[in-house]
């Protein structure tokens, strides 16, 4: 164990082949929750994060006394906590009953960190609408969730979508029968022009179409945040200038609802979809869906079913605490588990692996370079694989401290082919070492390759309800 700013910095007992310097998020909260609770006057601090409409989710947790030596780990520790709660749940206000300097310097880290302030603009003001602000108060609103159906209308001719940042995914559906499916390749992240993602949705739907004698609904995934088909932020339009963003891409997918008639319409978030497909195709429930492709998508359905207000963006949540873990490019925060679940993340254990490849090679062609070696057994490759399981394994019980969990579904680019499983192995024996109470309670699931390639376009396609205006 090693210190940063007081807060307990854990070595794995199950160290990643390739990164040595690895300190899971889970192990570092549970040693600090450890050490406050040796005190003999632990503090109590409630936090409460409400959205716009008044959902409020709640974390009770305990600090260190301000006499104890190690008190300068109270911060880091709230703030990581802050983070995921943003970046899970989502919201503009704190409400933190507790200590008021901790109330204060959360404040002050969101108006005045790099970092904070990221969290600041793309959650609280172009999600929520709101800077994000901290209340220091006794007087938390009641913890209130929302939780509504999504998807599994299966009648019709329908088509479903998924957009990804290398590939854009359709299929036609008939009474819930892929008949058509297809996979193009496109460059989403750095195009100026909307027009560029409004013409390549629109040729995607075009060809579904032509396999049906008629379309009833059109239902979408995409990366991003979307409230009634409205783009919130979404990092396919990461290159849109801000001010071409609000006047083109906010309403792009009503104007693309409004080039097939107006016809039932739902995009929603791709990790949401990738939840619920798993929750299809597996008949079961609280479940929490993370996609390994171009970022870090995720998503939850509860255990009646159904998804909740919360955001799920797992590609910002925190799941290594070592101040000089590998950073986001987008936000700048170190540790965040797009890094560490990712294109991005093979890319970068390349150099450790001992794979050479062009630098200016794409991350795409740098995974096809790496699951080539996977098929020849090369064992560089396999040293990839094993270390993102051990990432996988750390951050799942990481997530299970906020998520009633029982099953987790596994996909996306990262984990096809051999690699997958290995990946999937690697998490298993971190639980069944580390945190055997979740290896008895958690089932892993991965798709079979009928699922992988129709199951989130058919997903999507379930999502409009027919006969009822979107």
């Amino acid at each position: 164990m090693n210190l940063n700013a007081g807060l307990p910095l854990v070595a794995p007992r199950i160290t990643p082949v390739l990164d040595s310097s690895f300190r899971p998020a889970v192990l570092a909260n549970r040693a600090f929750r450890e050490t406050v609770a040796a005190t003999s006057n632990p503090v109590p601090v409630r936090l409460a994060l409400e959205q716009t409409d008044g959902h409020a989710s709640h974390v009770d947790t305990q600090v260190l006394p301000a006499d104890h030596p190690l008190v300068a780990g109270n911060f880091t520790y709230l703030e990581r906590i802050a983070k995921l709660m943003l970046w899970s749940r989502g919201g503009c206000r704190f409400y933190l009953d507790g200590p008021a300097d901790l109330a204060a310097k959360l404040g002050e880290y969101y108006r005045q960190n790099p970092n904070g302030k990221f969290d600041s603009n793309v959650v609280g003001e172009r999600m929520f609408d709101h800077p994000i602000e901290v209340v220091h108060t006794a007087n938390l609103p009641a913890e209130r969730k929302s939780a509504t159906a999504l998807g599994r209308h299966l009648e019709g001719c329908r088509i479903g979508f998924d957009l990804g940042g290398s590939d854009r995914k359709v299929a036609s559906v008939i009474d819930g029968k892929v008949v058509f499916s297809e996979e193009i390749v496109w460059d989403p992240y750095f195009q100026p022009n909307p027009q560029y993602h409004f013409d390549g949705i629109m040729d995607t739907l075009k060809k579904a179409a032509a396999h049906l004698p008629r379309v009833d609904a059109i239902g979408g995934s995409a990366a991003g945040i979307y409230v009634n088909n409205r783009v919130k932020v979404a990092s396919l339009f990461r290159g849109v200038p801000q001010e071409v963003f609000d006047r083109k891409v906010k309403d792009l997918f009503l104007e693309v609802r409004k080039a097939w008639n107006n016809i039932p319409f739902e995009v929603v978030n791709d990790g949401e979809v990738t939840a619920l497909a798993g929750s299809m195709s597996l008949v079961c429930n609280s479940i929490l869906g993370i996609s390994l492709g171009t970022s870090t998508a995720g998503g939850y359905v509860n255990a009646e079913g159904n998804i909740t207000s919360w955001i799920n963006e797992l590609a910002f949540v925190p799941v290594d605490y070592n101040p000089d873990a590998a950073t986001d490019e987008w936000s700048g925060d170190y540790g965040c588990g797009v890094q560490y679940f990712s294109q991005q993340c093979v890319a970068r254990l390349l150099a450790p692996a001992g794979i050479e490849t062009d630098p200016k090679l794409p991350f795409p062609e740098k995974l096809k370079h790496v699951q080539r070696l996977m098929d020849k057994g090369d064992y560089r490759a396999l040293k990839i694989y094993q270390t993102i399981g051990t990432y996988l394994g750390y951050a799942i019980a990481h997530y299970a401290d906020f998520y009633d969990l029982e099953n987790v579904l596994i996909l996306g680019r990262v984990t096809s082919g051999p690699g997958g499983d290995v990946i999937i192995h690697g998490a298993k024996e971190v639980l069944k070492l580390e945190f055997p109470e979740l290896s008895a309670k958690i089932s892993f699931h991965i798709p079979d390759e009928k699922d992988k390639r129709h199951g989130q376009a058919v997903a999507a396609a379930s999502l409009p309800e027919i006969g009822r205006a979107s």
